[in-house]
């Protein structure tokens, strides 16, 4: 059974722990996921509703609309002058999971994700078979052929860190030359902070060639669309056909409702910025909060994380923070280099962040 092959659902885990928060009196703030909790803006609402009479089956590709959508915001937010091939996503998850299988990537193949990194980079290398490494320096990799895949991810989740324009220009430049793809999980680009993140599709980074080279991005975060499962691939043409082919037959297609909000969603930056203005209020108030109470935050320059430590044992601080009736996620959910470290989500409400606040000082 494929089932077999996959690690525990590592949310499933953090099951004690959360039943520990839940029992404080104040009640529990759960900043262990990143789940948006403001409103969807009523602009994007609006544009699902005017198109939820939709009858028939919609493009696997998007509506010519969408793709000029994804098209124009790639060309703005991502600083790529070229022509970058689009296709709308099921969300982000669906792509990441996926990815591997869909390129034909299998046994004997292998799969470089970062040291610390989203789960699901390991679980789509292990659906499709191949074999996963770990690694931050390619250069120890070697010239092993059999790497097919190489993932990047800035800002990255959990950690925050941003990679500067030359480590993505140098992993670009190792992967062209052994033949691999280079996939950068891009869905925090516009939450930048201390950092400013720069895409794989910059020109900066790829002088408007696109070969090999895809940037995956969500709409979940820069618009509180995680329910819509509003995602988009852009980058290599070739690449990007070969996904759209094999989505065809895979009948992994958005439906046309969800396409016109994201639309809307793309063509709007007014909601974005107001939603910037509500996370780094909360990003003050925690890491204020945390810094006081004698954690010591790494990275964190952008995202809607704050990567912490108490230089202990990451379970014993999620029990030390639990006990607060605060939920945060081990560091052991990302991988061994981890197991010091907590990630710290801003996706609470206003009222929940204050609570998490006081309880810190007290």
């Amino acid at each position: 059974m494929v089932s077999a092959s996959l690690p525990d659902f590592p949310w499933d885990l953090l099951e004690p722990a959360k039943a520990v928060a839940a029992a404080h009196p104040g009640g529990i703030v759960d900043l262990s996921v990143g789940t948006p909790v403001d409103p969807v803006p009523a602009s994007i609402r609006a544009a699902l509703a005017d198109a939820s009479d939709a009858p028939g089956y919609p493009l696997t590709a998007g509506t010519p609309a969408l793709r000029s959508a994804i098209a124009g915001w790639v060309a703005r937010a991502c600083n790529a002058s070229g022509t970058p091939a689009v296709l709308p996503t099921i969300g982000s998850k669906e792509l990441v999971a996926w990815l591997p299988t869909l390129l034909g990537i299998g046994p004997g193949d292998v799969v470089v994700i970062p040291q610390v990194c989203y789960p699901t980079y390991e679980v789509g290398v292990r659906l499709s078979g191949a074999e996963v490494v770990r690694s931050d320096s390619l250069t120890a990799l070697g010239p092993d052929p059999r790497v097919k895949l190489v993932w990047v991810n800035s800002p990255s989740n959990p950690t925050g860190r941003v990679l500067p324009r030359e480590h993505l220009r140098k992993v670009v430049d190792w992967a062209r030359e052994r033949g691999a793809v280079v996939a950068s999980d891009e869905c925090y680009l516009t939450l930048g902070w201390d950092d400013t993140p720069v895409s794989v599709l910059s020109d900066e980074v790829c002088d408007g060639d696109y070969t090999g080279v895809i940037a995956v991005h969500s709409l979940s975060k820069r618009s509180n669309l995680a329910g819509y499962r509003a995602g988009f691939v852009a980058g290599d043409p070739a690449l990007i056909g070969e996904l759209l082919a094999v989505r065809k037959h895979a009948g992994m297609i958005v439906p046309a409702p969800v396409q016109a909000a994201m639309i809307a969603a793309l063509e709007d930056e007014t909601h974005v910025t107001g939603q910037r203005a509500r996370y780094a209020s909360r990003r003050e108030a925690l890491r204020d909060a945390l810094t006081a109470a004698g954690f010591r935050i790494e990275h964190s320059g952008a995202g809607l994380y704050l990567w912490s430590t108490r230089g202990e044992d990451c379970w014993k601080t999620v029990d030390w923070l639990a006990e607060r009736g605060i939920l945060a996620a081990p560091g052991a959910f990302y991988g061994p280099a981890a197991a010091q470290y907590v990630r710290i989500a801003l996706t609470a409400t206003d009222e929940r962040v204050a609570a998490a606040v006081a309880r810190l000082a007290a």
